[in-house]
């Protein structure tokens, strides 16, 4: 069929079956005619706050029904909605603001941000505002994803896509009016495109407000999902669940698990297909600007094992070595795509530039290489590579070997400066809370010493119990680089 306005899709799925459940999150859930309603008197309230088509709406909220309910409401005027984290600081969330300039901040006290238009995250509507159909409106661009990159400094990545949508096309290979668990946060780019094409799609979904491993496997169990995506950090988490407890759920109704955003360890992997199979496993490598994606789905992978797939028909990739030659297969290079639309198509910066090539080549800054088949491996980002005694060494390597360990529960390896290796490797390690008093630097040493290379050992280790990598399974590891070196 042909594309409708995603601020009409809902209304084009309550037509057939408007007491169908849309959204449940920790026992609540909203019909799809109930969440069209809201959403019209809460456009209409936006719109009357002064949101204008093209202009940006901010969510500052935890996931939640009310995070949904803002995107679409923006939808249904025109506007663009760009999702933040709500534990932001407040110079941070200020940076983002001053580049987006939004027309309205919703999740935030007015009296903490008074340079922008705020609504604190329990506002209320008025009931007098219309339920009724608004009239039909487009964005000319339909989100703003908001990163930190691996400089730490804040950019906007606006999707140049404008917000109109064939509610009967696949996507990622979901369902179409199936059931869909989200068990990441909606402030990064793919829980946000992830879940809303699911809701396009006339799916129900089923909406974790944070993460929890045994929490995630009864909502499977309880609801019958048929489709979820996750990080590594997560897929870990999952499987370091006691045997007894990971096995005692019904996943039978579990048609795919799409992994994404953090590479993905083959112990891990080869672990979750033998699990589930490998026909429910799938794999996509790329960034928030679509300038270009691999895929790859299980039984691929077990013929490439540690590959995270080939380039989709919608782009072509090449990686280039440091004297920007193209690299013959299984020679590392770094990483370019261009999209067959052409060079900026796809999206624009904020707040940055792209990395080009010739030709307009893109990089996200990983670097990798590619087989004889044309399948792509990915080492690392170049910016976080560590180079220790002249030898390079590829931090994702000596995460998963750390992850391997049962009482680990993330990692994150970086280069501090030495002054006879140049740099030296230094893991950060979070353990279970648990387990921290009996851990053993030496005993973690051997562990290592089974999996990794003498040179690729950490030289030092540091325990802890705070999180390494987010809901999102994202590390910035700069950040934690710099509070290492100033600390």
């Amino acid at each position: 069929m042909a594309q409708i306005p995603m601020g009409k899709v809902i209304a084009y799925w309550v037509e057939r079956g408007p007491n169908k459940s849309l959204i449940t999150q920790e026992g609540t859930t909203v019909s799809r005619a109930e969440f069209d309603c809201r959403t019209n008197r809460l456009a209409r309230y936006f719109r009357e706050l002064g949101v204008k088509r093209n202009g940006i709406v901010t969510i500052a909220l935890p996931n939640s029904i009310a995070f949904l309910e803002c995107a679409f409401a923006a939808w249904k005027i025109g506007a663009t909605p760009m999702p933040v984290s709500p534990k932001l600081p407040y110079t941070e969330l200020e940076a983002i603001l001053d580049l987006a300039n939004p027309q309205i901040v919703v999740g935030i006290d007015p009296d903490e941000h008074r340079k922008w238009q705020c609504l604190p995250a329990e506002f209320q509507v008025d009931t007098d505002f219309s339920v009724d159909p608004l009239p039909e409106a487009i964005a000319n661009y339909w989100k703003v994803i908001t990163s930190g990159g691996s400089t730490g400094r804040p950019k906007l990545i606006v999707d140049h896509l404008p917000s109109v949508i064939d509610p009967e096309t696949h996507y990622l290979g979901q369902c179409i009016d199936g059931v869909i668990l989200n068990p990441g946060p909606l402030y990064h780019n793919a829980p946000f495109s992830v879940i809303t094409h699911g809701m396009f799609r006339g799916n129900h979904i089923v909406n974790m407000a944070r993460f929890d491993a045994d929490e995630a496997l009864q909502l499977i169990d309880e609801y019958k999902v048929q489709w979820v995506t996750m990080v590594p950090t997560m897929m870990s988490r999952i499987w370091k669940l006691p045997e007894t407890r990971r096995i005692a759920f019904d996943l039978s109704s579990l048609e795919g698990v799409l992994h994404l955003a953090s590479p993905c360890p083959q112990w891990l992997k080869q672990e979750w297909i033998d699990w589930l199979g490998a026909e429910r496993i799938f794999e996509l490598y790329g960034g928030t600007e679509r300038q270009g994606r691999t895929w790859i789905t299980g039984a691929e992978w077990l013929e490439h094992k540690g590959s995270v797939g080939r380039i989709q028909p919608d782009a072509r990739i090449m990686v280039l070595n440091d004297s920007g030659q193209i690299c013959q297969p299984g020679e590392i290079g770094e990483i370019f795509f261009l999209p067959e639309t052409g060079v900026g198509s796809t999206y624009h910066y904020v707040g940055a530039e792209a990395k080009q090539a010739s030709g307009g080549w893109e990089s996200l800054g990983d670097i990798g290489w590619l087989d004889e088949d044309e399948y792509l491996y990915l080492a690392d980002r170049r910016t976080d590579m560590i180079i220790s005694g002249g030898a390079n060494i590829y931090p994702a390597e000596i995460e998963a070997a750390l992850d391997q360990h049962n009482e680990v529960v993330s990692s994150a390896a970086i280069g501090l400066p030495d002054d006879d290796l140049g740099q030296r490797v230094h893991a950060i390690i979070q353990v279970k809370r648990e387990s921290f008093d009996q851990i053993d630097e030496s005993n973690m040493r051997e562990f290592l010493a089974q999996r990794l290379a003498k040179y690729k050992i950490p030289r030092s280790l540091e325990f802890v119990l705070e999180t390494v990598r987010d809901d999102a399974g994202k590390v910035r590891r700069s950040k934690l680089r710099e509070e290492r070196m100033t600390g």
